[in-house]
């Protein structure tokens, strides 16, 4: 009979702040990923911050060092933003699971997409960050962190760049990871789709503005 896992809620500290979160997420069981990742990550920026970025999964550097968006896909995410004229430091950024789910192939550990029920687990830590921090919007990168946020009947592609309302938030929208851009088959369609991705950004920094000149 497969373990049942009973989820993060009770591993989440109520009421606690963002560092008090980290620490409490290291020695959190609420799924089987705990097993094999090096550590938890949790988020990082400020946390007045008034757009909250909320990808899939750490990834080998961000298991590695502790720190979301490290990689290439954090280089491509940074890039993107300050071509949106978004400011970083209004950014805080997240992943909708906080443990590095993998196979090994050789010296190499590859990235596996979680299960829905991995995402459920998780999901108390998100909440809690999302409590402390009140963003006024919400960025889902891929469809992972959409299930996680939105739910399961939203379409990355064919709703990307929408606003919906959401509790936790004044709005939420979702667009791709960007690793889903890093793993364009070649220039012209990287091109394309970073295109569309900083697209996706502007208008969340517009929306932004409108919220701003409505106060």
């Amino acid at each position: 009979m497969a373990h049942r896992f009973p989820g993060a809620q009770e591993f989440v500290p109520p009421g606690a702040k963002l560092p008090q979160l980290r620490e409490a997420a290291q020695k959190c069981k609420g799924c089987d990923l705990y097993r094999n990742a090096t550590q938890a990550v949790l988020g990082e920026g400020p946390a007045a911050a008034r757009i909250v970025m909320v990808g899939e999964q750490p990834g080998d550097r961000e298991d590695l060092s502790g720190k979301p968006f490290v990689g290439p896909a954090g280089g491509l995410l940074d890039r993107a933003l300050e071509d949106a004229g978004i400011d970083r430091s209004d950014v805080y950024i997240t992943n909708a699971v906080k443990h590095f789910k993998f196979e090994e192939r050789g010296k190499r550990r590859i990235h596996k997409k979680p299960t829905d029920s991995e995402i459920a687990a998780c999901k108390p830590w998100l909440w809690a960050e999302l409590t402390r921090i009140k963003p006024e919007v919400i960025v889902c990168l891929g469809a992972t962190a959409a299930r996680a946020v939105i739910g399961k009947e939203h379409r990355v592609l064919k709703q990307r760049g929408r606003f919906f309302e959401h509790p936790m938030a004044n709005s939420v929208t979702a667009t791709v990871h960007p690793s889903a851009i890093l793993r364009s088959p070649d220039p012209e369609s990287r091109r394309s789709g970073y295109e569309a991705f900083v697209k996706d950004l502007t208008r969340v920094r517009q929306k932004l503005e409108k919220v701003a000149r409505a106060h």
